[in-house]
This record gives C-alpha cells, structure tokens and sequence, in this order.
C-alpha cells in the first residue's frame, strides 16, 4: 500500500505518467474538489484547461452509500455499484417521495456553485481527450457519473487519472475508459483521507480560482 505526503505530490507524480498526452488536445475534468488538487498538477504539466465536475449524493435514510448522484448538467445516476437492480428499484419506489426531494435540494446546491465559478461550456470538451481525475476511486459511481454527463460530447478519447483506485473498480473503469493511470492499486479501499499525510484542502474559493488561474502556470 503506497502513501503520498498530500495531493499535490501525488498529482506531480501522476503527471509525469501523462506526460506523453503533452502534444495532445486534452482537457482536465476532476470528479471532486480534492481531484482538482490532483488535476492541477497534471492540467500544469500538459498545458491544458481545468474544470470540476459539480455534484450531489443524494442519500436514503439508513442506507451507507448514495442512492444516486446528480451533476450540473442535471443528469441523474443511480449508484448500480453499491445496489442491485433489484435493491434499486425497491428503493426507488419505497423512498420516491425522499428521492424526489432530494434531487430538489441536490439541484439548488449545485446551482449555488454553479453560479459562483460557472458550469462547463461542453464546446470546450468537444473533439478533446477528456482526463477524468480523482483523488480517490473507491468505485466506479463517479466515473459513470461522468460518462454519463460525456455522452452527448463529441470527445477525442476518454482516460481515468487517480493516484489511488479500489481494485474492484479497475475492470469496470477499462470498459467506460481507453486508458487508465493510477500510482497505487489497493484490494481493501479505506477512505481517499487514508492514503494522503496532510489532507488539508483549500476553501472551495481557492479551488474556483484555481481553475480559473491554471493557464497562468502552464
């Protein structure tokens, strides 16, 4: 089991990996505030644009994982990696009336965000190789989640970038992915804070700025 001393250093790490897509048209997609941190290193070192994925979990009572999860471009994805689709469609028929106001409230979350640091212009991505980036891949959920927001998008090519990725997770990654870098595979995923000495993130505002400063260190 490999640690990193923050996500910083883990990013630098996994961007000398990428440094072949330096020539390429790429764009950064991070799948969590913490895989900005990450992307950031990578975004740096292939000169390219980064953005964040907006999201919300929207939770059952009881239940340890999310039921499903909705992005800002409003698509909504059930979590089929923790439930089966037996269990999903009980739930969702059992809970309808909690699910219903989850995805209201999930829905103005993101839009508070989403107006603060502006959604993702999909032009931007179109005809780009797309690098997925988390700080952590328990499982698949967010990636599908992700997928899912892509396929209306014309992309060049899709890779998941994580320092650390649950070893369940790595065969259903292959399929939705043409590639995959990680720095460290693991069989029993912990928590993503486990694997970083210093888990300390920046405020969400210094997250937004950088994004919007990552040209400037190129």
């Amino acid at each position: 089991m490999r640690y990193f001393k923050n996500r910083q250093a883990a990013g630098k790490l996994l961007a000398k990996q990428l440094k072949k897509y330096k020539t390429e048209n790429c764009v950064v997609l991070s799948l969590s505030e913490g895989g900005v941190v990450v992307g950031a290193e990578i975004a740096k070192e292939l000169h390219t644009e980064l953005f964040l994925l907006v999201t919300e979990d929207i939770d059952l009572p009881g239940e340890p994982d999310p039921i499903a999860i909705m992005s800002s471009s409003g698509s909504f994805t059930y979590n089929s990696g923790a439930y089966s689709t037996g269990d999903l469609e009980a739930l969702s028929v059992d809970y309808r009336p909690i699910i219903e106001q989850g995805k209201m409230i999930a829905f103005q979350k993101i839009n508070r965000v989403v107006s603060h640091e502006g959604s993702i212009m999909k032009i931007l991505l179109k005809n780009h190789i797309i690098i997925l980036v988390s700080d952590g891949l328990r499982n698949g959920f967010s990636v599908d989640v992700a997928t899912d927001f892509l396929k209306p998008i014309n992309a060049k090519g899709l890779i998941i970038a994580a320092p650390v990725i649950n070893s369940s997770a790595i065969d259903k990654m292959r399929l939705l992915s043409d590639n995959i870098f990680c720095l460290d595979v693991v069989e029993e995923y912990i928590n993503t804070d486990h694997y970083y000495e210093d888990n300390k993130l920046p405020s969400h505002d210094e997250i937004v700025m950088t994004m919007k400063n990552i040209v400037f260190e190129w």
